[in-house]
This record gives structure tokens, sequence and C-alpha cells, in this order.
């Protein structure tokens, strides 16, 4: 395998240079490889023969003398050096593979190609699904993937376009717009109201039975509150607690106990009388929905028209 020196030495020897291979195509297939857990799912990814991966990774490791891909009849992973290796190298492919990307919209001019989204749980059901039909009616040459979940988003690692995050914003390695205020409420079935009553103060929680959401980090749900000005982040003993926010609110409509979500959350079944509202006089003021993707000189239009459309369509009056 020809190679070509990198100009840039590791050691102070004159003759101490880094070589590399030249195809390139080994390095992304075993990137493939790594992420997909599987050759043949990788070669379909790159939409090549499975051969042509096993060939170009086995390339790859008799050229670093390394075992990057530890291989069984049923499964691929990472050997230690191959996760060194994988690690080091992603970033980099990542950023290839976005700027490629990037140049093959600007040229193409109308938005096309694919466009993956990340959004929390029940927003993502409740207010981003919903609006996907009308969005892509706009734009047929987009394909959409919509993945919904509470953790962090790795823009590069999950390959994500868009995110759609809650709270109270504080990471500035992204361009966030603002969607709109995130109205925190606290939610009781009539039932459960007439049964127990109804908190009046923060103190109050501690006399009813609630209802919490587990985060993908292993820890609950704090409940956030504004005070004297102040605000108050509490975690209630719960009675029921549940990893996925829709559970959360079926168990208040069905009596289960008190919870708190967003508005855009419950304002259905508050309109159908299902649940009451209360503590609204402490509810917190400074939570927010936005809208958020990488900072780009030159914004790809598949994700500028998605942001465009989201930010019109979300601030309007329900």
């Amino acid at each position: 395998m020809s190679t070509i020196p990198i100009a840039h030495k590791l050691t102070s020897s004159p003759s101490a240079w880094v070589r590399f291979p030249t195809n390139f195509t080994h390095v992304v297939a075993f990137i493939s490889v790594a992420r997909e857990g599987n050759f043949a799912r990788a070669a379909d990814r790159l939409g090549v023969g499975r051969s042509a991966v096993s060939r170009s990774v086995r390339k790859l490791e008799d050229h670093l003398g390394a075992r990057l891909l530890s291989r069984t009849t049923r499964s691929v992973s990472l050997t230690g050096e191959g996760q060194a290796f994988y690690d080091a190298c992603w970033p980099g492919v990542a950023q290839i593979v976005l700027a490629m990307e990037e140049l093959q919209e600007l040229r193409a001019g109308p938005p096309a190609g694919e466009l993956r989204i990340a959004a929390p749980q029940s927003f993502g059901r409740q207010v981003v699904a919903p609006l996907l039909a009308e969005f892509q009616a706009l734009y047929p040459a987009l394909s959409l993937e919509l993945r919904l979940g509470e953790g962090a988003v790795d823009f590069a690692a999950d390959r994500i376009d868009v995110a759609f995050r809650d709270g109270d914003l504080e990471d500035r390695r992204v361009h966030a717009r603002l969607l709109a205020p995130m109205q925190l409420q606290v939610h009781a079935s009539r039932d459960y109201a007439s049964r127990h009553g109804l908190p009046t103060s923060i103190e109050d929680l501690t006399r009813h039975a609630c209802i919490n959401l587990r985060l993908p980090n292993g820890r609950l749900q704090e409940w956030h509150f504004r005070s004297e000005e102040r605000a108050h982040a509490v975690t209630p003993d719960a009675r029921l607690v549940f990893n996925d926010s829709s559970l959360v609110l079926q168990a208040a409509i069905d009596g289960m106990g008190l919870a708190q979500l967003p508005a855009c959350i419950g304002q259905d079944a508050v309109a159908a009388g299902k649940l009451m509202v209360c503590l609204d006089h402490v509810a917190p003021e400074n939570r927010s929905h936005y809208i958020c993707y990488l900072s780009r000189r030159q914004q790809p239009a598949r994700i500028q028209a998605f942001v465009d459309f989201m930010t019109r369509r979300i601030r309007e009056p329900a």
C-alpha cells in the first residue's frame, strides 16, 4: 500500500515522519463498523459489499500493526486499541462528512436529503411530531428522522442536525433560538383534588402523593418553583416513578397523584377537564423551549428551512 508523509514530526528525529494510507476509505470503513456494530449494516450504509468493508478494515489493521476489532460469529466489538483509534478519528471524520453534506446542499439549491432531529419525549410527541407532515409537504425532497429522548445531545457523534431543548439553556457551544416560554405547572386530576385537596404552598407537597420522572442519568427530575423572587428546586417523595413523561401525565390523569409538567404537555388534558393546575403563584419564569443547531457560517438549506418553519409554527397562537 502506498503511503504519503504528513508534514508534522512526532519526534526530534529528521527521518521520523508519521505515514498514513492514501486510501482513506479504510478508515471510513472502520468507523462505520464501529458505529453500526456489524459488518453487514456498515456495508449497507456505505453502499458496498460486506467483503469490501472487511477487506478495508483488515488492511487498516495490517497497516497500523494493531487489532482494532474483536470479531465473533455473532458480534463485533472494539478492542482497547480500536476504541482509542475510534475516539481519535471520529471527530475529524464527522467534520469531513458534515462539510461534504453542506457543500452538496449549497450547490443543490432547494432543501433535500436527510434531516435528523432530536427532541425531549413529550415535547417531541405533543409539539414536534404533529408538525412534521406539514413540513414534509412543503419540502418533499427531505427525509426526516425524529429521535426522542431526555439525554444530552451530541450533535457530532449522533449526527443530529437540529435539537429541541427545554429549560434554562446554558450550553454556549450551540446556536439556540427561543421558541416559547416553558411554563411548568403542577397538575392533579379532579378526582384526586376531591379526595385529597390541592397544595397551596411548596411545603404542602410533603402531604401529597407525587409522580416523578426518572432521568437518563438515573436521577429523579427536580420540581422547579419561584418564591420571594428566588428559585427553588425540590425533589418530592414520589409514590410513582416513570422514565417516560407520557406515563407521568397519564398517571396524573388517572388520579394517582400530583405531577409537574410543562404546560404544553398537560394543556389538552386541562382543556378537556381531566386535569387541574395548582401552585401557579410559585411557578418558575426563567425556563423556555429552544430549537438548537451547530453554529455555521453557511447554514445548510435543510436546517434553515426546518428552523424557520418550526419557529413560525410553534410561536403561532394555539
